[in-house]
């Protein structure tokens, strides 16, 4: 039960800190990060919500130590695509947006030998 509870956090925490990487990465490449895991109640959770250019843009935010499971971008499943389709849209309705182009981004995180290499995919589904 202890080491259970452990391994939860330090996936937490491993979660955290990827998502750091991805605003730094995210700002570096032009983009005003705008909200941080955001909640819809119990619909799920987005990563970063930003701003790039004219759009508002949901990021998820994938890593990867290694490819044992699949490529990172492969985690963004059909069923992860609608839960953050459908936390978009609760975020529209609670910041009262209308009529605001958005698209989702994933952000890839590899962990490699020489450090974090982060990748972008925009407007990805």
């Amino acid at each position: 039960m202890v080491e259970e509870m452990r391994k939860k956090r330090n996936l937490r925490s491993e979660g955290s800190g990827a998502e750091d990487m991805a605003v730094g990465f995210l700002e570096r490449e032009g983009y005003r990060i705008v909200e941080r895991n955001f909640h819809f109640g119990k619909s799920g959770e987005i990563d970063i919500i930003a701003r790039e250019g004219g759009y508002l843009v949901f990021c998820e935010v994938k890593m990867r130590k290694n490819d044992e499971y699949g490529p990172p971008e492969y985690a963004v499943t059909p069923q992860k695509q609608r839960t953050i389709r459908r936390v978009a849209h609760g975020y529209l309705y609670v910041a009262g947006i209308k009529d605001q182009a958005c698209r989702f981004d994933v952000v890839i995180i590899r962990i490699e030998r020489e450090g974090p290499v982060c990748a972008l995919l925009r407007n990805a589904f």
